[in-house]
């Protein structure tokens, strides 16, 4: 599965830095074909599923394992059996085949009978411009020799997932603003509403409120 971050760097490096296919490919190790379906299309999300699992060694005892899984599961917590045990008394029944395979059949089993939407995925959906997201993290560069803590201000496009960066010495209010200019002319315009964590947003209160407290003070 090609993940939506991966698409946007593909797309990025294609129609914004006029890298060809073969370069990406390369790059980011990614089939030529797999490149061009995703220059050509407007998908955000490429996946491949099989239609169903083979289980060549598994299969006879399907059956068995999820009698054991099932007993288990009925024991109380303290005394149920490690994955491992289950997979022991499978060999002992004739079961041929490797660990992994019990491992990935029994989560499967478990993430059935926990929740019916353990597979349910709801993406969500912008239109073109309708959105942006902004947040803060902060990074370590190495600037004249020395390793130097930065902010740096995070904008991504909704709709596409296109990024943009920029780091600041610290995290103040003008900051914010020429963030949003900077990435506005990054982008060549800007979007109807920005989504904001709601932890930076109260952070900046507080700051707009401390500035307010010193610029009294000082007055």
């Amino acid at each position: 599965m090609i993940v939506v971050e991966t698409i946007a760097k593909v797309r990025r490096d294609h129609f914004v830095h006029g890298k060809r296919i073969k370069e990406i490919s390369r790059e980011r190790g990614i089939s030529r074909n797999s490149v061009r379906k995703i220059l050509r299309s407007g998908d955000t999300e490429f996946s491949y599923e099989r239609p169903s699992q083979p289980l060549p060694k598994l299969g006879a005892f399907v059956s068995q394992l999820e009698v054991m899984l099932e007993a288990n599961e009925r024991r109380p917590k303290r005394d149920r059996l490690r994955l491992t045990r289950i997979f022991d008394d499978l060999r002992r029944e004739g079961y041929a085949g490797g660990y992994d395979s019990i491992r990935r059949y029994a989560r499967r089993w478990r993430e059935k009978r926990t929740t019916g939407v353990a597979h349910a995925f709801v993406p969500l959906s912008f239109a073109p411009g309708e959105a942006y997201q902004f947040d803060w993290s902060h990074e370590y560069v190495l600037m004249g020799g020395v390793t130097t803590k930065v902010k740096v201000a995070h904008l991504r496009l909704c709709h596409s997932r296109m990024p943009f960066l920029i780091a600041y010495p610290r995290e103040t209010q003008e900051m914010v603003f020429d963030a949003h200019d900077q990435a506005f002319a990054f982008f060549g315009g800007a979007c109807a509403r920005g989504i904001y964590d709601s932890e930076t947003r109260t952070r900046h209160r507080f700051e707009r409120r401390a500035e307010r407290r010193r610029r009294s003070m000082r007055s």
